[in-house]
């Protein structure tokens, strides 16, 4: 059943169905345009982000936000943000399965609604968890795939950059700003031959 971007945030923030609601100070939906053609997927909201109830706003979403606008992307008009998880992990750990099993719907919902062409996948756990795979994201990132009709890139999660934080070629930070290359040159149109089937995992 299909489900508003401001319904689906009124039920979510009541949202009971694992025991994160216990600890959490905000549940934390999304921030970004409602129609952006590019979804930006984390893992997790952090310390800042369970305070302000908004994804992607301590030292991570800074530089997310710097490199986005450095290739071009407005935070507020080209791009929706969200997480797998919608409340913060104790102590900022990796959620866990059934935690990911609970809060799916969530995001299921999200892409649903929000209907981008691009999804940009930050991180291991995030990738693992909507890829369906083990594939360690050093080998996955800068790689195309295909899930549900879209495009996807899995990439470093900027928290990984910060403690990587050198700018020389072939190091994160670099190759993170080459995937957010190609994911603009997709949305400009500039690069061919990328044909989403919604038949692909």
């Amino acid at each position: 059943m299909r489900v508003s971007l401001k319904d689906l945030e009124t039920s979510c923030l009541q949202c009971q169905r694992c025991d994160l609601a216990k600890e959490r100070k905000h549940v934390v939906v999304s921030r970004g345009h409602p129609s952006a053609r590019l979804m930006v997927i984390g893992e997790a909201p952090g310390a800042d982000e369970d305070a302000q109830g908004r994804p992607f706003v301590g030292r991570s979403g800074r530089l997310l936000d710097a490199c986005l606008a450095e290739v071009g992307l407005d935070q507020a008009d080209d791009v929706y943000i969200c997480n797998l998880i919608k409340c913060r992990p104790p102590g900022n750990r990796r959620p866990t399965p059934t935690e990911l099993r609970a809060c799916r719907p969530w995001l299921d919902h999200q892409i649903l609604e929000v209907n981008p062409e691009i999804l940009l996948i930050l991180g291991a756990t995030a990738t693992a968890a909507l890829l369906e795979c083990r594939t360690p994201i050093s080998r996955l990132r800068g790689q195309w795939t295909q899930w549900n009709g879209r495009y996807v890139m899995p990439s470093f999660h900027p928290s990984y950059l910060l403690r990587n934080p050198s700018r020389e070629p072939g190091k994160p930070r670099s190759l993170f700003m080459d995937d957010l290359t190609h994911v603009k040159h997709v949305l400009n149109g500039v690069v061919s031959g990328l044909t989403p089937d919604s038949s692909d995992p």
